[in-house]
């Protein structure tokens, strides 16, 4: 009887390591991330959009944060719970050649700090009042014809400086998307706890701790389908439009993705411009699941390759001997055939020791990108983990 629990060293093909070398090559998985490049116009643009936001925020709650500083923190302690959360989920699906943590962290300030107070609110209050020229006052619609716009082409502009500023290891859609998907986070944190801190003074601030968790809640509950969804598709779309050494242009396949986020945000940001709240509320429930169904379509399609290249990386191993070819299905599919794997275990222990195997064979990858696919100390203390565990 054969089974795939026990792996058996063998030869590993000569065209398995040119197929593994290429594929670390064409993602930049492993390649290092260096942001202080004083010769790089990019990153003195990131530098100062930062700064200029940051500026800007100072300016926007230095008169409320003295005076409602317990709505503040109150905020302040939800939100960056609800960031952790979506930051640990953000994290859990990028699981094939992972973002390095300095990308991540730049993307998400950029998020905070930059897109929403350096760009989408000049753009936005500008719009706004043309808007209002032109249709009245009364013109309900403003913000979800600004919003769409300048919030997400200030998200965007994240990933596309990042591209400029780390190329080597910002080089596929998916890429754009994880990093997009961050740089929504930074926004949606960081604009939630301003409205949350501007709602204090309602009854003249004498129940601002209320008046704050109030907006919070409502924040809390509409806040997951909103800018961490939009600013993923953006992403992606715009590695697609400008292209890189691993994502051939799509011009039109980014241009796409781009308008169909600001469809969606403004779609969403319709809602407020109706006085009948019958019509708002539908037109809410029926954005959500266009949100998600897109979402994941731009996901599925963005992970294809970096599934792909999990596999070329690991597939030596797997002919080695040194993981299963259930092990090399789990490493570079998606959720069920990680299931299947977890399902295949043979009681609680063997399901926990499945796991650590698992994560181990991910480590054993992410070493064998460092090191361009040689076998250096990292690759070899990796491997011998993952026979410990096996022996275990």
């Amino acid at each position: 009887m054969t089974t795939t629990s026990e792996p058996v060293p063998v030869a590993v093909p000569e065209p398995a390591i040119a197929a593994r070398q290429a594929a670390i090559e064409r993602t930049g998985w492993g390649n290092p991330v260096y942001l202080w490049q004083p010769r790089n116009a990019a990153f003195w643009l990131y530098l100062y959009l930062v700064g200029y936001g940051v500026w800007r925020l100072f300016g926007q709650v230095n008169y409320s944060v003295r005076l409602y500083a317990p709505a503040l923190a109150a905020s302040t302690i939800i939100f960056a719970l609800y960031g952790v959360l979506f930051w640990w989920f953000t994290t859990r699906i990028d699981r094939y050649s992972r973002q390095p943590l300095k990308l991540i962290v730049a993307a998400f300030v950029w998020g905070g700090l930059a897109a929403p107070w350096a760009i989408a609110l000049s753009g936005n209050s500008a719009f706004v009042d043309l808007l209002q020229k032109w249709f009245g006052q009364d013109f309900g619609f403003g913000p979800a014809l600004s919003a769409p716009i300048f919030e997400e082409l200030g998200k965007g502009a994240a990933v596309l400086l990042l591209l400029f500023i780390a190329p080597r290891v910002v080089r596929t859609a998916y890429d754009g998307f994880i990093l997009g998907a961050f740089a929504g986070l930074g926004f949606e944190v960081f604009e939630d706890i301003f409205y949350a801190l501007n709602a204090a003074p309602a009854e003249f601030g004498s129940n601002q701790i209320g008046a704050s968790l109030h907006t919070v809640g409502l924040r809390l509950l509409s806040g997951f389908s909103s800018h961490i969804l939009y600013s993923a598709v953006v992403g992606a779309g715009v590695v697609y439009l400008v292209g890189t050494v691993a994502q051939r242009r799509r011009a039109g396949l980014g241009i796409g993705l781009i308008l169909t986020s600001m469809l969606l945000h403004g779609l969403w940001d319709s809602a407020g411009g109706y006085s009948n709240g019958v019509i708002a509320s539908a037109v809410i429930i029926l954005s959500l699941p266009g949100s998600f169904a897109v979402v994941i379509a731009v996901f599925h399609l963005t992970v294809r390759p970096e599934r792909a290249a999990m596999r070329d990386v690991m597939l030596p191993e797997a002919e080695a001997g040194v993981i299963t070819s259930e092990e090399l299905d789990a490493l570079a599919g998606g959720w069920k055939q990680r299931r299947a794997y977890r399902k295949a275990a043979h009681g609680k222990a063997d399901r926990r020791a499945r796991h650590h195997r698992l994560e181990a064979a991910h480590d054993l990858a992410d070493q064998l990108a460092v090191s361009a696919g040689a076998d250096s100390a990292g690759v070899r203390h990796a491997r011998s983990e993952v026979a410990r565990l096996r022996a275990a």
